[in-house]
C-alpha cells in the first residue's frame, strides 16, 4: 500500500487537538499519533548534503523532499557531508555534527528547529592541536542527560600513537574513537581518548539502556579482517568501556551502526557497504540478535547516518514540507 503523508498529517492535527482539550494525562500527543523515527543519511561520497528518511515503525523508511538534501555545507577543504548525526536537546533544538571530508582535523556542526532550516554551520576542529593527525572520522553526538551536556566522538588515527599500528584501513590507518564535551557548541573541551582497546576501531554510537551505557563500534582490524559490528559497555558516557563483545554481524562487512528503541526491542541498522545494501538485527535484550534484514526499506543508495525519535508536531512540520 502506498504511504500518504496527507493521512499522517491530519491525523497528527486531530491528536494534537484532542490532546489540547482533553484533561491533563501521561498519554502525549506523540504517543496519541503513533511513533515517528528520521534517517540522517548521506549518498556517494557525501557531495550534495543531508538527506533525510521517516518512519513509522523502523522498518519501513522513505525518503523525504524527494531524496533531495535539505542542507548543503560549506565548511572544510572537500566540503563533504558524510556520516551525518543528529540529536535533539531538551530544549527541542537539534544538532548536527558531520564528516567533512576524507583528511581534517575538526568536523562540521550545524544547528536546526524543524529538520528543515539548518544554521550555525561551523567548522569544530578538534584535532587541531594533534598535527599528525590523519582524520577525524563519522562523528556522533550523544546528549547526556544526567550531565546536561553533549559527547561528539569520532575516530582518529595519529600515526605511531597506539599498539598494533597500520593495521586497518589499508595500512595507513589505525583508529581509536575520540570525544569532547560540550553545554552550548561554541567552547569544547580538549579532546581525550574515549576507547583504545588495541584495536583499529571506528563508527562508534552509544545508547542509553536503564543504568549502564552501551557502544556500538566497527572493528576495522584488517590482519586478519574483521570488519564487523561489536557492543562494549558502561557505567558513565566517558567510561571506561569494557572490551568489545563477539560480533553481532553476520559473515559480511559492515559499518556505520546505529541504533533505535522501537516498542520493547532494539533495532540497529548498518551499512553492509559491500553489498550497497543495508542491514538491520533486533533484540530485546542487547544479547541475543536476530537478523531482520528482509523486512528492512531503505531509500536507494542510502549510507552512513543516525535514526532517532521525533515528537509528533515535528512529524507533522517535516511531512507537510515533504508535502508541498
Amino acid at each position: 500500500m502506498r504511504f500518504d503523508p496527507r493521512v499522517l498529517i491530519t491525523a497528527l492535527a486531530v491528536a494534537a487537538s484532542a490532546c489540547a482539550s482533553a484533561p491533563r494525562s501521561t498519554t502525549t500527543a506523540a504517543d496519541a499519533a503513533g511513533d515517528h523515527f528520521v534517517f540522517s543519511y548521506f549518498k556517494g561520497n557525501g557531495e550534495d548534503g543531508l538527506h533525510l528518511a521517516y518512519s513509522e515503525d523502523g522498518l519501513t523508511w522513505r525518503a523525504l523532499n524527494g531524496d533531495s538534501a535539505f542542507f548543503k555545507p560549506t565548511v572544510g577543504k572537500e566540503k563533504l557531508t558524510r556520516d551525518p548525526s543528529i540529536v535533539r536537546g531538551p530544549d527541542g533544538t537539534y544538532h548536527m555534527v558531520w564528516t567533512a571530508g576524507w583528511n581534517e582535523h575538526g568536523f562540521g556542526y550545524a544547528r536546526s528547529r524543524d529538520l528543515i532550516t539548518w544554521t550555525n554551520e561551523t567548522y569544530v576542529p578538534v584535532m587541531a592541536y594533534e598535527p599528525t593527525a590523519l582524520n577525524t572520522w563519522a562523528p556522533e553526538i550523544f546528549y547526556d542527560a544526567p550531565g546536561k551536556r553533549y559527547l561528539i566522538f569520532w575516530a582518529t588515527t595519529i600515526p605511531g600513537r597506539f599498539k598494533g599500528d597500520s593495521i586497518g584501513g589499508g595500512g595507513k590507518y589505525n583508529h581509536r574513537i575520540y570525544y569532547v564535551t560540550t553545554t552550548d557548541f561554541a567552547t569544547f573541551s580538549k579532546a581525550r581518548i574515549l576507547y583504545d582497546h588495541d584495536f583499529s576501531v571506528i563508527d562508534a554510537f552509544m545508547v542509553r539502556d536503564g543504568a549502564r551505557y552501551v557502544m556500538f563500534l566497527k572493528d576495522e582490524t584488517e590482519r586478519p579482517p574483521q570488519k564487523n559490528i561489536r557492543l562494549a559497555y558502561a557505567e558513565r558516557p566517558e567510561g571506561p568501556w569494557t572490551r568489545p563483545t563477539r560480533r553481532i554481524t553476520g559473515d559480511y562487512w559492515a559499518e556505520g551502526p546505529t541504533a533505535l528503541r522501537v516498542g520493547n526491542r532494539w533495532l540497529v541498522y548498518f551499512d553492509r557497504y559491500r553489498e550497497h545494501r543495508y542491514g538491520a538485527l533486533a533484540s530485546s535484550d542487547l544479547r541475543t540478535w536476530g537478523d531482520v534484514t528482509a523486512q528492512l526499506v531503505m531509500p536507494d543508495g542510502i549510507r552512513h547516518g543516525t535514526a532517532f525519535r521525533i515528537p509528533a508536531t515535528d512529524a507533522e512540520r517535516l511531512l507537510a514540507h515533504d508535502h508541498r
